[in-house]
């Protein structure tokens, strides 16, 4: 029987630690150790962390990293499991959560890594735009990439690993914001098999401003383009070359002409509707399979929003391309968004 740890880095997450804790010791299947490291938190965290004193290992850090990654490797010191599971202090883990990750590694030897599904928890129009862009980014193409062994982004808010290969494999170069996907493409240059498990799922707190949703984005997609040129090498491959090349030249293509549309506001409004009515159309029917999946109806109607929110998304794309690609500047600010 494998033992599993859960590994959590927390700063400043009064708000939401106590649910994030209790959700890791209500599971069905019980982790064998939670180990928190409180990143030098300056509220109210470390108090309440200390109500769980007997049930959890606190390692507390008189002053903060700046980085997630910084906190995660001092963390991993204290891991003893033979797997241990990846998750953020304002994120929730289903209870069936760690039962479903062990099934998937008891499944298949060969598995380095688990992927779990994610789902937002509801708030606003903002949040439910997030969950549809959810829904169709796992449910469609995150399946597609696992079954061809060319999955890109093991989530920071809940993923599993073996213990003792991602010692091996993976270094914490803390070089990025989004360590995430940089230990994702380790693993796949090391040709380890990466897998989705759609029934392990973990409920995240996204951002519900707009300020707080694009300075996110501007962090996934800074790190995003930085971890691809720092890992270029991953494209030998020909799945991975294919995986990589559709979901930015998709993003480059869409984006620009969703970018351009609104010339066609000023050159044919006709035009710019049947446009218009062509995106909601595309965006409803990949986000229905998912939405009946997760039996949350009402997103429907929150399509017509996914217009307003992909703008800005797209001008943010463009300028970090801009600036990590052409200009060679990566982006070393962690934004973290605000709680609620």
């Amino acid at each position: 029987m494998n033992k599993i740890s859960i590994l959590i880095p927390a700063y400043n997450e009064e708000k939401s630690i106590w649910k994030c804790v209790h959700s890791c010791l209500n599971q069905t299947r019980k982790p064998d150790e939670i180990i928190i490291v409180n990143d030098g938190s300056t509220d109210r965290t470390l108090e309440i962390l200390k109500k769980f004193l007997g049930k959890i290992t606190i390692v507390n850090l008189k002053k903060n990293t700046g980085n997630k990654s910084k906190a995660q490797e001092i963390g991993l010191r204290y891991v003893t499991g033979d797997i241990f599971i990846s998750t953020d202090a304002d994120t929730a883990l289903h209870r069936n959560f760690v039962k479903k990750i062990e099934e998937s590694f008891d499944k298949d030897k060969e598995i380095t890594a688990v992927c779990g599904y994610v789902e937002s928890n509801k708030c606003n129009w903002i949040t439910n735009v997030r969950e549809i862009n959810y829904l169709i980014g796992q449910t469609i193409y995150k399946k597609a990439q696992t079954y061809i062994e060319a999955l890109f982004v093991l989530v920071g808010c809940g993923s599993a690993f073996k213990t003792k290969d991602f010692r091996k494999i993976v270094t914490f170069d803390h070089d990025n914001v989004t360590e995430d996907l940089d230990f994702t493409y380790k693993l796949k240059l090391a040709d380890q098999k990466i897998v989705l498990q759609e029934d392990a799922i973990v409920y995240t707190q996204d951002p519900n401003n707009l300020k707080s949703y694009y300075r996110q984005l501007y962090r996934w997609y800074s790190g995003g383009w930085y971890c691809l040129r720092k890992n270029i090498a991953i494209l030998k491959k020909p799945n991975h070359a294919l995986i990589l090349s559709l979901i930015y030249l998709e993003n480059l293509i869409m984006g620009g002409a969703l970018l351009l549309s609104p010339l066609l506001l000023l050159w044919n409004v006709k035009y710019f509707l049947l446009f218009l009515a062509f995106t909601w159309l595309i965006v409803g029917l990949s986000a229905a399979y998912g939405i009946f999946k997760v039996k949350r109806y009402e997103l429907f109607l929150y399509v017509p929003h996914q217009y307003v929110l992909a703008f800005g998304e797209q001008i943010i794309f463009f300028y970090t391309f801009f600036k990590e690609i052409i200009l060679n500047k990566k982006n070393l600010v962690w934004y973290k968004a605000d709680r609620y």
